[in-house]
């Protein structure tokens, strides 16, 4: 009885040491948690990968278009033809673009900046994303479109910021949505859940102004 007992303890103490690692202490429970948490730990610079989109003669690399302002970057990944997510995505720019374009002038809101980025090229064209674009009453002086046009470069974005997509076999996607935050250095460095926009403009604005300070 008593080696039965020990066993169940070990049992016990040895899953509450896998369950500890797999959730990184507790802390998350699932795989978008652990990839935020793993964001605030180690921010994940953005590769040079060539992107399209209105305003924009050519393509460029991505970093390129983060450093035309020096700010803060909020971006979503979207594609042109979703009703579902990408729709609560577009308002919530929407919204956040108000509230940039109201700032007074010199504030640290002023240095935020917007940017949605379609995983969808073969679709999303220049021409689209612009029609897209309209269609939401962009401010293209605070919020930007664009897209990755080469297949393997889109790849390593997308891996590279954990973001998921799955053809949904009906000719649209599944796929994970969040407001993620890029530094002025190019450097993801935090994600939100794409209904917290407040939380995701206070921590942008905050880290304008700290930037700014220097």
């Amino acid at each position: 009885m008593l080696r039965t007992a020990v066993a169940t303890v070990c049992l016990a103490l040895a899953c509450a040491f896998a369950g500890g690692w797999l959730t990184h202490g507790f802390r998350v429970w699932t795989a978008e948690g652990a990839r935020r948490l793993e964001v605030v730990r180690h921010p994940v610079a953005v590769p040079a990968v060539r992107a399209v989109g209105p305003g924009i003669d050519g393509a460029r690399p991505l970093p390129e278009w983060l450093g035309d302002d020096g700010g803060v970057t909020l971006v979503d990944f979207v594609y042109t033809r979703c009703r579902a997510v990408c729709a609560a995505l577009g308002s919530g720019f929407q919204q956040l673009q108000a509230r940039i374009g109201a700032a007074p002038a010199g504030s640290p809101d002023t240095r935020v900046r917007l940017l949605s980025i379609s995983f969808d090229p073969g679709h999303d064209d220049v021409a689209v994303l612009q029609r897209y674009a309209a269609e939401l009453k962009a401010d293209a002086r605070i919020w930007r479109f664009a897209t990755v046009p080469d297949a393997g470069e889109l790849r390593r974005l997308l891996g590279l910021f954990q973001v998921v997509v799955i053809p949904d076999g009906l000719g649209g996607y599944e796929h994970n949505a969040a407001l993620l935050v890029l530094d002025g250095r190019g450097r993801l460095v935090r994600i939100f859940d794409y209904a917290r926009i407040d939380d995701a403009l206070h921590f942008a604005r905050a880290l304008a102004a700290d930037e700014e300070r220097g």
